[in-house]
């Protein structure tokens, strides 16, 4: 990366940081071109793409009908302000209300902005109703709900926290999982629970049926909201439109982003009429959310994912995945452990450094995402076919034959 250089006193002396501010990792990997599963580097290196720019790139790379969209609305109109009427943002957020529990939309740039928006309407709820110190969620462990402050704020994970401080009150860290913990966390302050059906930074963990079942029976005794962040498991990621449908429950308040525009940035977020009570004019805004060309985005995914008969693809595809990940375990059982998840949001628990591996497979042409709990997330593009599972499972056994476990996590 480039480095910057600064003008003093002495002269002109090279500065270390680089221009793109250093807060991620950034791999060798350096992709210029994507088509279908598969990224291509700067210098012509391809990769198997299983991990879709962590779980966005639903449709794959130059999907033609979303590509096509995005050209068409580009150079018909690309932002108006939210001043204005919006026939594309309303026509999108019918679609997206008819298909789900939801009421109304708000649609936002990323899925931090989403949750945001999911958080202000939870305490909006009971400010609407006189109920102003009821502004507390309680959310879960090692969950991961966006960068803001407030999603920050809302898990108990250092590594997001550290350096931040004061952090914004309003939050209640309750054992994920474990509906007795959630009950007890319940005070006079509770506004309702903030909980990803499935974690997926946490290490692709899926809440239990009682749990998320117990969640809902909660909320409607104490009047409370039930927020679900699917920011990573929804728009047909699971099998489902949107992962509650496996629980049989409905939620008050969604927040989705992520796969929701394919690539493009995209987020919203969805409530009932009921929770979305004190959501009035002046309440929330956004300068680029619901702009034409993100709508346009959204309804060419919607084109694609949602009939039954690609969520079926989804389902069958996961299948395979998961059985081919399950009968290549046994043959390399030092590194791996076990398959969790739902659909295409895969994790293979490890015996050794997830991380490190991740690292490794790069240099394979295969393209995973590490996650907590010692997990590789395995989050493919939706597109995916019977010989891409087959390649991508003979090429992570092939590797795993050549790894050396690093010494320090030996």
């Amino acid at each position: 990366m480039v480095a910057s250089f600064v003008s003093d006193e002495a002269g002109d002396q090279p500065m270390t940081i680089t221009t793109l501010m250093p807060v991620y990792p950034r791999s060798p990997v350096r992709p210029v071109r994507g088509e279908g599963v598969y990224l291509y580097g700067e210098n012509g290196e391809k990769y198997l793409d299983f991990a879709s720019g962590i779980a966005v790139n639903l449709l794959g790379h130059g999907h033609p009908h979303l590509t096509k969209a995005i050209q068409e609305q580009a150079a018909t109109l690309i932002h108006v302000s939210n001043l204005y009427g919006s026939p594309q943002g309303e026509a999108l957020a019918t679609r997206l209300t008819d298909a789900t529990f939801a009421d109304t939309v708000f649609f936002t740039n990323s899925g931090a902005e989403a949750v945001e928006c999911a958080i202000k309407t939870a305490r909006r709820y009971h400010h609407h109703h006189g109920r102003p110190e009821k502004n507390v969620l309680i959310t879960f462990r090692n969950a991961f709900h966006g960068r803001t402050m407030a999603t920050i704020s809302a898990t108990d994970q250092a590594k997001l926290r550290d350096g931040f401080a004061p952090l914004l009150p309003g939050f209640t860290v309750a054992e994920f999982d474990d509906l007795e913990g959630a009950r007890a966390a319940i005070d006079d302050h509770t506004a309702g629970f903030l909980v990803e059906p499935i974690q997926g930074e946490g290490g692709i963990r899926p809440a239990s049926q009682a749990f998320m079942r117990g969640l809902r029976d909660l909320a409607d005794a104490h009047d409370l909201m039930l927020v679900l962040d699917e920011v990573q498991c929804g728009v047909a990621r699971t099998g489902k439109l949107y992962a509650y449908e496996h629980y049989g429950i409905q939620p008050d308040i969604l927040a989705s982003a992520k796969g929701i525009g394919g690539g493009f940035p995209m987020g919203a977020c969805l409530a009932t009429e009921k929770a979305a009570a004190g959501m009035v004019i002046g309440t929330h805004g956004s300068t680029y959310g619901g702009n034409p060309l993100a709508m346009a985005a959204g309804q060419a995914v919607l084109d694609v994912v949602g009939t039954p008969q690609f969520l079926d693809h989804v389902n069958i595809m996961g299948e395979r995945l998961r059985g081919a990940l399950e009968q290549m375990i046994p043959n390399h059982d030092a590194l791996f452990e076990s398959v969790r998840g739902v659909g295409l949001m895969l994790g293979v628990k490890m015996k050794t450094d997830s991380r490190a591996f991740v690292t490794y497979l790069r240099d394979h042409g295969l393209l995973t995402v590490a996650a907590g709990d010692n997990v590789m997330r395995i989050l493919p593009p939706l597109i995916i076919e019977d010989e891409h599972v087959f390649e991508f499972v003979e090429r992570l056994s092939g590797a795993a034959r050549q790894y050396q476990v690093p010494e320090a996590a030996a």
